[in-house]
């Protein structure tokens, strides 16, 4: 009897021990997993005492929070979350696309196979309603700054999170100002910005910086350090939410991002009627080196391109 008793009182603590074990190896995996949380929130925020010009890498915006902590943090006790959206932290394995702007997707009828995803990111301004066809109707994230950002009442979704991309302190102070409903400044900004969003506060989200650096540094390979009078360089849009899709999702595709840069008559987006002459006055954009890098990432079948050949 005593013998049957030590083997249960065995089995059990076996059990008890694999149990532990396996919640153990379940929380370690899930810490380890692409669902980091990609938005700032007010502990990533920490001030520091040396100048950003004795850093390596730089860590001012767009790059990092040094010396605009006091922007964020102001940011960001008027926003109702920095967290994912609710509905995603239940998908085990989450399958993104990237919807560019380029002039590629026209007459593609991709609209179906892009809403079937589990995560539709956008950029900028590109529209939406009237281009359902060649684009779909769903948006879980938009990339935009202030002179970029999406204020057309007439394309509201309830669903999308609004993904803010700080380039400079101004873009906060704007931030501020517009969800606190106060006199907006124009100064400072290279074209005319909007005084309103049409997006709610809980909608609302702010990039961590490190993704913009990991982009730029880690990924297209842009230098540090540019000297004057040359402008600094940045990752497009487009390429800080690919960055984004490979640290959060598990399968990350593409649309809409070729350009026929030898062509400077060609459509430029999918919508409007600007041409490829618009991509000479980005100074501050190497489309070379992303253009070589999306071409890497399709080589190596870390993303897949719906809209073909580069």
């Amino acid at each position: 009897m005593k013998k049957r008793r030590y083997v249960k009182v065995f089995l059990v603590v076996m059990v008890l021990l694999l149990f532990s074990y396996y919640i153990l190896y379940d929380k370690m995996k899930s810490s380890g997993s692409k669902s980091k949380n990609p938005f700032l929130c007010d502990y990533d925020i920490g001030y520091k005492s040396w100048p950003a010009k004795a850093l390596e890498v730089p860590e001012i915006l767009p790059f990092g929070t040094l010396s605009s902590e006091r922007y964020f943090q102001a940011v960001l006790a008027n926003l109702k979350s920095c967290d994912l959206p609710k509905n995603l932290k239940n998908i085990t394995c989450l399958n993104c696309v990237i919807v560019g702007n380029g002039g590629v997707l026209r007459n593609k009828t991709l609209g179906k196979k892009i809403d079937s995803y589990d995560v539709v990111m956008r950029l900028n301004s590109g529209p939406v309603i009237g281009y359902e066809d060649d684009v779909g109707n769903k948006t879980t994230f938009r990339f935009s700054y202030p002179e970029s950002v999406f204020s057309d009442h007439g394309q509201y979704d309830p669903n999308t999170t609004l993904v803010f991309v700080p380039f400079k302190a101004l873009d906060l102070r704007w931030l501020k100002e517009v969800l606190l409903k106060q006199k907006v400044s124009m100064r400072g900004f290279w074209k005319k910005i909007p005084v309103q969003l049409i997006y709610k506060n809980s909608q609302i989200r702010i990039l961590k910086p490190s993704i913009v650096q990991k982009a730029a540094f880690e990924l297209l390979k842009l230098p540090t350090h540019v000297p004057w009078p040359k402008p600094p360089q940045y990752p497009t849009t487009g390429i800080i939410a690919i960055t984004m899709a490979l640290m959060m999702c598990d399968k990350v595709h593409i649309a809409g991002f070729k350009y026929d840069v030898y062509n400077p008559n060609s459509t430029l987006h999918y919508y409007g009627s600007e041409t490829m002459s618009t991509m000479k006055k980005m100074v501050y954009h190497n489309i070379t080196a992303e253009q070589m890098f999306l071409k890497k990432l399709k080589s190596s079948n870390t993303i897949f391109d719906l809209t073909g050949e580069y």
